[in-house]
């Protein structure tokens, strides 16, 4: 139990770290079985996928590894696979050619779904309020609005989770649902125009109620692929079946897609997920608290709330290793050991969110509160532009990590007090503040859209 638990806290970590293609194809079915003097045994399905792994990735593993443990950890791949035991009628895990080392867990997906992913399980806020409720409307009643539902935002934002709560509320109900990222859709497809089986491909769809299709950008350029998904929708929408599809981006914004596939993506809601503002964020982890059932003071939930604001699954993860760590060593952290210790996290976290120029954020600040740039910079005082300028301290301290000393200089030569003074006026109100919350995500977004780094 403890080695799959930390493998999972590893795993949170690794998914920020490598592209989704090569987590999806490299350690997604890969689980840590043993933990003991020093040496972590993960257990993967082939022997070419152990290999991969030692060849690429084995320092990350191993240093992630280390830093959750808080001990130096070697990484064994372990090839293993399922055969069962013919006395007990349950799955075990056998090593190739080897026996049966130990009981197989009990799996976390169900008909495809993952089980952990719910409404239940899901934090709504003003992020991802319209996504959230379209997607409860259609789990009860598929087809009857919003079709297609077409659900956009960056990674890590709950898309994904959107699409197995909505299955699994209606599959509870009876009704059929089938979940399938586009990656599979377009290999079963080849698959079956190589074996001349097109027509059976389309049949597999003819009775399902609701079709859930993850990550439609990556059928960029495969015009076959699309052809035929047009044809399924367009079956599914003359006989009031439901289609929900989630993106990285607006159908406008995906390069090389058919006209008439757009045409069908747009033609129902498209809702879009941003980044969870700071109130939400806390929600998110005061349930996954509950959930891993580890409790840790407010001034620490506050302290990850801040600090991974790019990504659920960033946040999430975090969580997950001071959980690991704190169980593993019995001890209670504080706020000064959890910096310590998240350090390399959260470095990490500002690097994947982006470093943006002083000049960005003062012009993105500026444009939000309609207030000329060189009043931030200069002696103005007023309440809009005082809040505008403390929003900037804020900013660049936490976005970049600007020492004190440098943006009292960008900002016309403010004292080292003058600035710590604004910055906390901001950190200390971001949590119970909803709109100066609100102000400081729609900040970071024009940023991002901007790509001013």
């Amino acid at each position: 139990m403890q080695a799959e638990k930390i493998w999972q806290s590893a795993l949170g970590e690794l998914q920020i770290q490598v592209s989704k293609a090569n987590y999806n194809t490299w350690l997604k079915d890969s689980r840590g079985i043993d933990y003991d003097n020093g040496v972590f045994t993960v257990a993967v399905p082939s022997a070419f996928i152990a290999e991969w792994l030692k060849g690429r990735l084995y320092s990350v593993v191993r240093r992630i590894l280390s830093t959750i443990t808080g001990k130096n950890t070697e990484v064994v791949f372990q090839v293993q696979a399922v055969n069962r035991d013919p006395v007990t009628g349950k799955d075990k895990l056998m090593p190739d050619g080897g026996t049966s080392v130990k009981e197989r867990p009990a799996a976390s997906r169900i008909n495809g779904f993952n089980t952990k992913l719910t409404f239940k399980t899901y934090v709504a806020g003003d992020c991802n309020l319209l996504p959230y409720t379209a997607s409860m409307e259609i789990a009860e009643n598929p087809g009857g609005v919003f079709n297609p539902l077409f659900i956009y935002g960056s990674t890590g934002t709950g898309k994904t989770h959107l699409l197995h709560a909505i299955g699994q509320a209606a599959r509870s109900r009876g009704v059929n649902a089938l979940y399938m990222s586009v990656e599979q859709f377009t290999n079963e497809f080849i698959t079956a125009i190589r074996n001349k089986k097109a027509e059976d491909f389309r049949n597999k769809f003819s009775k399902v109620d609701i079709l859930l299709l993850d990550d439609i950008q990556f059928l960029s350029g495969k015009n076959q692929t699309q052809e035929c998904m047009v044809h399924i929708f367009n079956d599914f929408l003359a006989d009031n079946r439901q289609i929900v599809v989630s993106c990285d981006r607006p159908p406008r914004e995906i390069e090389s897609l058919n006209a008439r596939l757009r045409s069908r993506l747009e033609g129902g809601l498209v809702a879009d997920i941003y980044p969870p503002d700071h109130k939400t964020r806390l929600a998110i982890l005061a349930l996954k608290s509950s959930l891993i059932q580890t409790r840790f003071d407010d001034d620490i939930l506050n302290f990850l709330a801040t600090n991974f604001h790019g990504s659920v699954r960033v946040l999430e993860g975090a969580l997950i290793r001071l959980s690991t760590y704190s169980r593993m060593n019995d001890t209670t952290l504080d706020i000064d050991s959890v910096k310590k210790f998240l350090n390399d996290m959260i470095a990490a976290s500002r690097q994947n969110s982006g470093h943006y120029t002083a000049a960005a954020v003062i012009n993105a600040v500026a444009d939000y509160f309609a207030v000329p740039p060189d009043d931030i910079t200069g002696k103005k005082r007023d309440l809009k532009t005082s809040r505008a300028r403390h929003i900037v301290m804020y900013l660049l301290r936490q976005q970049n990590h600007t020492n004190l000393a440098e943006i009292g200089r960008i900002l016309g030569n403010r004292d080292h007090s003058t600035v710590i003074h604004g910055y906390d006026r901001i950190a200390m109100n971001i949590g119970s503040d909803s709109q100066l919350s609100k102000s400081i995500e729609d900040i970071r977004l024009m940023l991002k859209s901007r790509g001013s780094t």
